[in-house]
């Protein structure tokens, strides 16, 4: 398929996300409002979409507790800035073997996994307008652990975001996971046109070579809507590849560390960079309000208590 460069884009920013990234940089946003704050300072730098998880606020360690969830809800909403919500519902499907030898019992206290009514409590609580479908199992990282997501997981979880009136992302890992992404289509359980995001370059799923992306992106169909990311240095040029592709561009914290070589990036700097980048390349930004038209969404107030 020959390149179509998409030249009215919105961008994500995957605000501080669910891996072990919190003793790495000071700027790994840990409690509400660090989160909230710093979505909403990546809001004016340029993103039309936050994407948040939560974090123990002491130890900075990835969590999925609600009333985290309903802080960062509250906080966002109620600031002086518009921005798409977006949370994620990939936690609660993290399982950690035992050893090769002894696969069984599991590491009980390494594994976080639960149902679908548990994985989505957060989102039946804060209605984001956007919330995350990791569309498969993989393989994840390095030794015994493994990213679960059953074919009926995904069912069950795929019918309640439904019923909420949340729109699911696709979180797609690997090729197989926008395979079965459409079959969802098919049975009735994700809408028809879907929202996907291809996570590139992360192990051991699909890697961050063109040739893959343009695979994956020839894969989806042409009345969807796509974005795509990859991580570390490869985060601002792969969005660059996406754009050129015909898609929409994801940046943050979750994702990337670095500005540059040695340098510690904050989420807005990371926007602000990603906004210079669509610029030169003569592409426009989209505004939330424009993302909420193309995505039919429905801005939500803040919840008065």
């Amino acid at each position: 398929m020959p390149l179509e460069m998409n030249r009215k884009v919105f961008i994500t920013c995957a605000v501080t996300g669910g891996g072990s990234t919190q003793d790495r940089s000071p700027h790994v946003p840990r409690s509400p409002k660090e989160i909230a704050d710093s979505a909403i300072a990546a809001a004016r730098a340029g993103a039309a979409v936050v994407h948040c998880h939560v974090r123990d606020p002491e130890t900075g360690a990835p969590c999925r507790d609600t009333h985290l969830y309903r802080e960062v809800t509250d906080r966002i909403r109620s600031a002086d800035v518009d921005v798409v919500l977006n949370l994620t519902a990939g936690m609660g499907g993290e399982v950690v073997m035992g050893p090769p030898d002894q696969p069984l019992p599991i590491n009980d206290q390494l594994t976080d996994m639960v149902g679908a009514d548990a994985r989505l409590e957060h989102i039946a609580e804060c209605l984001p307008e956007i919330c995350t479908l990791d569309c498969g199992t993989m393989n994840f990282l390095e030794g015994e652990f493994v990213m679960m997501n059953t074919p009926n997981m995904l069912r069950s979880m795929a019918k309640k975001i439904g019923e909420l009136g949340v729109t699911p992302e696709i979180e797609v890992f690997d090729t197989g996971h926008l395979w079965f992404a459409k079959q969802l289509v098919k049975e009735g359980l994700l809408p028809d046109p879907s929202l996907i995001q291809l996570c590139m370059g992360i192990p051991w799923g699909a890697p961050n070579d063109l040739g893959t992306l343009m695979a994956m992106v020839n894969a989806i169909p042409d009345h969807w809507t796509w974005s795509a990311f990859s991580l570390g240095r490869d985060q601002i040029p792969y969005g660059a590849a996406a754009v050129l592709a015909g898609g929409h561009v994801r940046v943050g914290l979750e994702d990337n560390l670095f500005l540059r070589k040695n340098v510690l990036a904050t989420n807005e700097q990371l926007v602000e960079q990603t906004v210079t980048m669509l610029d030169a390349m003569g592409a426009s930004i989209m505004t939330p309000a424009e993302v909420r038209t193309k995505l039919g969404l429905t801005k939500r107030a803040p919840v008065s208590r």
